[in-house]
């Protein structure tokens, strides 16, 4: 408006002046204003030539690495993304918490609550001091064997322009997350002395050294089918974004063993057993559960579009993030219609399944979340359903007692998830990085025309994984089984039949003190805690 009324003349002619047609004061006006606008012009400039080097990256030198001469790049924004994404990880506790203790029955709601607390503690001082070494520094192929009590780390984590404290807490989060899904199939008969013998087991030793055959610099899985490593003729590597084999299949399976060493609660009735008896337990609190379910959902938002590590791939952390969304729809909803069609509640809409449909969906999308479409997400989230459906049937058959469904949500569909890139992956898209994707070499699965060169990979990377921590979770579980008591894997008969159960025996106290002695009561009565309802047909 100035420049407009400048050059308009006196009468309200729009016509332009010429610059000697201008008076004096208009002259002064108009130079003033061009010279404002450079200098402004110029702060800016300067401004952007000393911050943006700040906000993008500025050089920090390590004392000792592994090469030496490297100059390691912090990067700022893919700092505090990976920090704020290790936030949201960490808060999946609470859910996992009120999950477990929502499925829970009653007299062993404080017990979940203990082991969930005590897991988180135990592994960040273990994953301080040699579970982080094993499992991220360069060692061979087995294991690392660098950085221990990280001491003599480097600057930054590899390239990623993360430094090792913003990445050593983002993947406690995730050895935490594993640590808790462990204890989901043992509830209700584990002693809390024999969960501390094998939390160190499994914190300290199991996930970090199998964890870094996938995503150590130099695990063999990592470098499978390159020359020199392991399978060179495959020609492709091991692939695990967010840790759907690394994180769930882990944990899944030692659940798995842990269930199979205890036995089942007593009094469990399983359905080959008495059709009409038997079957799961009622869970103590399904709003809790629900909520946890939410809760954990929430988390996972950190969990997959976080392990890009990198801000600057911002095309990648929104594919992502609506993946991991859609994967949970999927497996809600087809867990829910097959429970409704043919479940243990035939012709009702069962809470319990549709939840662990969800997680079963989140689970699944975790490994291929950064290669798949969103109609691939949907598609492996429907099959997640089901393989939650079929793995809860084959545990009840098997008479293995499972409260949660630790197993077929993160054991089964951790497994399903692996194998699913090598069918989905859209041939879109190839790599994250500190600068942004890399897309110069995709991934590109069987159902995409990618052949079964990325099928055969996750096969063999899957299979050795979970053979390998079910043989050695199994070995853990059965040596802490046989310790005399108090530090035997099982509490006596006592603890699990008494009344206060496990809270009262191994805690001194009750969730619930003014509701437990009344719902012993009715039970010793023979007076069931839920109304029976007929099956609609």
């Amino acid at each position: 408006m100035l420049l407009q009324n400048l050059i308009t003349n006196r009468k309200g002619s729009s016509l332009p002046k010429t610059a000697h047609m201008l008076t004096k004061a208009e002259k002064w006006r108009l130079g003033l204003t061009i010279f404002g606008g450079k200098i402004l012009g110029l702060l800016i400039v300067l401004a952007a030539m000393k911050f943006l080097p700040v906000l993008l990256g500025t050089p920090a030198y390590a004392g000792e690495t592994y090469t030496p001469h490297e100059t390691a790049l912090i990067n700022s924004v893919n700092t505090v993304w990976t920090l704020v994404a290790a936030f949201l990880v960490f808060g999946m506790q609470a859910g996992f918490v009120m999950l477990e203790a929502g499925f829970a029955r009653t007299k062993e709601t404080v017990n979940v609550l203990m082991e969930c607390i005590f897991d988180t503690c135990i592994c960040g001082i273990l994953f301080w001091a040699i579970g982080y070494a094993f499992m991220f520094s360069h060692g061979n192929g087995f294991i690392g064997y660098h950085w221990f009590f990280l001491s003599g780390t480097p600057a930054a984590y590899e390239a990623t322009g993360v430094p090792i404290l913003a990445h050593w807490i983002f993947q406690f989060a995730f050895a935490d997350t594993t640590s808790t899904i462990t204890s989901g199939a043992m509830i209700g008969r584990t002693s809390f002395r024999g969960d501390i013998l094998y939390s160190i087991g499994v914190t300290g030793f199991i996930y970090p050294i199998v964890g870094h055959w996938a995503w150590g610099p130099d695990g063999f899985l990592a470098t499978m089918g390159t020359p020199g490593n392991f399978l060179p003729s495959l020609g492709t590597g091991f692939r695990d974004f967010a840790g759907s084999t690394v994180v769930h299949t882990i944990g899944g399976i030692i659940s798995l063993a842990g269930a199979i060493v205890l036995g089942p609660r007593l009094g469990r009735i399983f359905k080959r057993d008495d059709k009409e008896r038997g079957g799961m337990p009622a869970p103590h609190n399904l709003v809790v559960a629900s909520v946890g379910a939410f809760l954990l959902w929430f988390g996972w938002y950190g969990f997959n579009p976080g392990s890009t590590l990198s801000a600057m791939d911002a095309e990648g952390i929104g594919r992502i993030a609506a993946n991991t969304t859609l994967a949970a729809c999927a497996g809600g909803l087809s867990a829910m219609l097959i429970a409704l069609w043919s479940g243990p509640t035939k012709g009702k809409f069962d809470l319990g399944f549709t939840i662990n449909g969800l997680l079963g969906g989140l689970v699944a999308i975790t490994c291929p979340c950064y290669w798949v479409s969103p109609l691939g997400a949907i598609l492996l989230g429907l099959v997640a359903g089901v393989v939650i459906y079929l793995g809860t049937t084959l545990l009840e058959y098997l008479r293995i007692d499972d409260p949660v469904g630790a197993v077929p949500v993160h054991g089964l569909c951790g497994i399903w998830g692996t194998l699913s890139l090598g069918l989905f992956a859209s041939g879109q898209f190839g790599a994250t990085g500190p600068t942004g994707a890399d897309t110069s070499s995709v991934v590109r699965g069987l159902l995409y025309g990618g052949g079964t060169q990325i099928l055969e990979a996750q096969l063999i990377g899957s299979a050795i994984v979970t053979v390998a921590t079910f043989a050695v979770a199994f070995a853990l579980m059965w040596a802490v089984r046989q310790l005399p008591h108090p530090w035997n894997l099982r509490v006596p008969a006592e603890a699990e039949t008494g009344i206060g159960g496990l809270d009262m025996y191994e805690h001194g106290t009750e969730a619930y003190p003014d509701q437990t002695v009344s719902d012993e009561l009715m039970e010793e009565l023979g007076f069931s805690q839920q109304p029976s309802y007929p099956a609609t047909t």
